[in-house]
C-alpha cells in the first residue's frame, strides 16, 4: 500500500499528550500514526522537523455574509485557513423584518439553511450551521425535524437586540429542543439593563468609546445566563453558552455545571482571553463587540475557568468589518464585532502556551477536540484513523508580527496588530494541502457542508 502523504519529523499534539510520530494520509483520511519506519511509503513526504503537527481548529462561532459581517465565505475561509482553522460553524438565520435586518420579509429556518449553503459554495474550508431563531413564533417547532435531517443539530437564541426572544418563548424553545435532543446555543445579556443604560448615555451625550463597555455591564451578562440556564435545566435541554466574557458569568455557569455536568457546555473567545477595555482608549471602537471587552481580572477568570473545565471551547465570534465602519461617533452608531479567524490559533497559542505555560494538549482540546465533540462533528477534532485529515503544521519558534495588511478578511484592521506570534506553515483539509508556507494553494470550493450528528455529551 502506498499512501498519499506522510508528515514526518514533527511533534504530534494529541488531546491527551504529545507524540514524536509520523502521520499517514490516504485520500481525505488519517490512516495511521507511528514511527516512519512502520508506516507505508507515500507519494509525498513532508518534513515537519522542529515543528508541531496540530489538529485543525474548529471554530463553532463565526458570522459570515449577512447583516453581522461583510466577509464572504471566500474571504473568511481564506482567513481561517491561513490561521489554521479547518472547519467553522456559521448561523442560518430565520429571516425577520426590522432595523437591523437585511431581509425584506420573514422566512423559515430551513430557508435560512439553504440560503447559507448557497453562499458557502466558494468556501475553502469545511463548514456547518447553527439554526438561529429570531421571532417568538411557535411555527418554528415544526421545522426542527427537517433541520436535524439536514444535519443542523443546534439552535441559537438571543436575549438581546430586536431579534432577541422573550424569556417565555425561550422557555418553550428549550422544552421543544429537549424533545429533539438539540443543543441550545445562547447569547446572554439582559436586554432591559443594556437598553436603559444606553438610553441614559444618549441623553447625557456620552458618545466616546470609553462609555461603550459600560453600557453592557458584566452583571447583565451574568443575570441573563442565570435565567437561561435555569430554564434549560428545568426543560432538560442541553445548553451551550457562547462568548463568555467575565468572571461573574463564568461563575454562574460553574454553579450550574456542578449539578448538571452532562447538560451544560460553554465557550469564551480569543479576544476575551487577551484584551481588556483599556483597548478602547488606544484604538477607539475597533474592538466594539457584544458582550464587550471587560477588565484584566476577567481575562484571568477566563483562563481559570478554561483550566477548571467550566469553559470548554475558545472560538472567535468573527465578524468582518472595515475600519471606517467601526470608527464612528457616537459609539451607538457603530457595528458590533471584530475579526479574529486568521489570528485565533497563533494568538491563543502565544497567550496560553508561551505566556501562561498551558500545555499543547490543552490548546488542541479547547480549539479543536472539544468544539467538534460538543457539536457532533464526528470526523473533526480527532486523530483517530478513518477520520478527516484536518491538520496544521505550526512553527512556534518562528515568530512574526501580526500585520493587518496581510488580512484575507475584508477587515483592514486587527486588534492584535504588532503582536509576535508563531506561524501556521501548512494547513490540510480532508487530506488536501490548502495552505503552504503561508500561501493559499487550495481551490475555492474545496470546503463542504458537514452534516452534524446529535452529539453525545459525557464527562
Amino acid at each position: 500500500m502506498t499512501v498519499d502523504t506522510l508528515i514526518t519529523g514533527g511533534q504530534l499534539v494529541q488531546p491527551d499528550g504529545l507524540l514524536d510520530a509520523s502521520i499517514a494520509i490516504a485520500g481525505k483520511e488519517i490512516v495511521a500514526i507511528g514511527s516512519e519506519s512502520e508506516l507505508p511509503a507515500a507519494h509525498e513526504k513532508i518534513d515537519a522537523s522542529g515543528k508541531l503537527v496540530l489538529l485543525g481548529a474548529v471554530d463553532v462561532h463565526v458570522h459570515l455574509d449577512d447583516m453581522f459581517s461583510n466577509d464572504t465565505y471566500e474571504t473568511a475561509s481564506k482567513a481561517a485557513a491561513l490561521g489554521g482553522t479547518t472547519t467553522f460553524v456559521d448561523f442560518a438565520w430565520q429571516a425577520w423584518v426590522g432595523e437591523a435586518s437585511i431581509f425584506d420579509e420573514e422566512s423559515t429556518l430551513v430557508e435560512g439553511i439553504e440560503r447559507k449553503q448557497t453562499k458557502a459554495e466558494d468556501s475553502l474550508i469545511d463548514y456547518s450551521l447553527h439554526g438561529a431563531i429570531t421571532r417568538d413564533d411557535l411555527a418554528v417547532f415544526d421545522e426542527f425535524s427537517e433541520m436535524i435531517d439536514r444535519g443542523v443539530t443546534s439552535i441559537k437564541m438571543f436575549t438581546a437586540y430586536e431579534f432577541g426572544l422573550s424569556n417565555g418563548f425561550i422557555d418553550r424553545v428549550f422544552g421543544e429542543a429537549a424533545t429533539h435532543d438539540l443543543v441550545a446555543v445562547l447569547h446572554t445579556e439582559d436586554s432591559s439593563v443594556c437598553e436603559v443604560i444606553t438610553e441614559q448615555f444618549k441623553r447625557e451625550d456620552k458618545g466616546e468609546p470609553e462609555y461603550y463597555p459600560k453600557s453592557r455591564p458584566d452583571y447583565a451578562e451574568a443575570m441573563a445566563a442565570d435565567d437561561a440556564i435555569t430554564m434549560a435545566m428545568e426543560a432538560g435541554c442541553r445548553y451551550y453558552g457562547i462568548h463568555t466574557t467575565c468572571r461573574k458569568a463564568a461563575e454562574v455557569i460553574e454553579q450550574y455545571r456542578t449539578d448538571n455536568h452532562d447538560m451544560i457546555r460553554a465557550e469564551t473567545c480569543t479576544q476575551y482571553t487577551v484584551a481588556d477595555d483599556s483597548l478602547f482608549d488606544e484604538v477607539r471602537l475597533l474592538p466594539m463587540a457584544a458582550p464587550p471587552l471587560r477588565k484584566p481580572d476577567d481575562n484571568e477568570a477566563m483562563f481559570e475557568h478554561l483550566d477548571r473545565g467550566t469553559l470548554d471551547v475558545v472560538s472567535t465570534d468573527h465578524c468582518g468589518y472595515t475600519r471606517n465602519q467601526k470608527q464612528v461617533d457616537p459609539w451607538w452608531e457603530g457595528t458590533f464585532g471584530m475579526n479574529s479567524l486568521q489570528r485565533s490559533l497563533p494568538v491563543f497559542h502565544d497567550e496560553a502556551v508561551t505566556s501562561r505555560d498551558f500545555s499543547y494538549p490543552f490548546l488542541v482540546r479547547k480549539l479543536a477536540t472539544n468544539p467538534a465533540r460538543i457539536f457532533g462533528l464526528a470526523n473533526k477534532g480527532t486523530l483517530d484513523p478513518g477520520t478527516h485529515a484536518d491538520l496544521v503544521v505550526f512553527d512556534p519558534n518562528k515568530t512574526e508580527p501580526i500585520d493587518p495588511a496581510d488580512n484575507a478578511s475584508v477587515a483592514d484592521f486587527s486588534i492584535y496588530a504588532g503582536r509576535e506570534v508563531g506561524v501556521v506553515e501548512k494547513t490540510f483539509v480532508r487530506g488536501d494541502l490548502i495552505i503552504d508556507e503561508g500561501e493559499i494553494v487550495g481551490d475555492l470550493g474545496h470546503g463542504t457542508f458537514v452534516e452534524r450528528e446529535i452529539p453525545i455529551w459525557e464527562n
